[in-house]
């Protein structure tokens, strides 16, 4: 069992910068592979990025790509999330994700599916102003 708890959401200008946090609480926080997900009003919750239990294997959704960075401290049981040059279509709630599913991290995008995570946090609004 994982609680998970976001915290660095805000209001920032597009371009600037914000760094997410998720701290866990719980057993084994190293064996998790951790992801990020968004979701906007009226929208479904998508892919942001993910990060493998070793850090080894990082992904991103395309539009984040150059932008966001996720990395984890497995010593403070927190994931990260910075996020660079924000843009307003970047406004969401941001979420947590935690889970250990038995998948290849090659040649396969099963972190995408926020039902491979079965443990998430509450969330971070994210908004971004032109």
């Amino acid at each position: 069992q994982v609680q998970l708890v976001e915290s660095g959401g805000g209001l920032v200008q597009a371009g600037g910068a914000l760094r997410l946090s998720c701290a866990a609480s719980g057993r084994a926080f190293s064996s998790y592979a951790m992801g990020w997900f968004r979701q906007s009003p009226g929208e479904e919750r998508v892919f942001v990025a993910t990060i493998s239990p070793d850090a080894v294997y990082t992904y991103y959704t395309d539009s984040v790509k150059g932008r966001f960075t996720i990395d984890r401290d497995d010593a403070k049981s927190t994931v990260y999330l910075q996020m660079n040059s924000l843009k307003p279509g970047d406004t969401a709630v941001y979420y947590c994700a935690a889970g250990r599913p038995l998948r290849p991290w090659v040649g396969s995008t099963w972190y995408q599916n926020p039902s491979e995570y079965p443990y998430w946090g509450q969330g971070t609004q994210v908004t971004i102003s032109s």
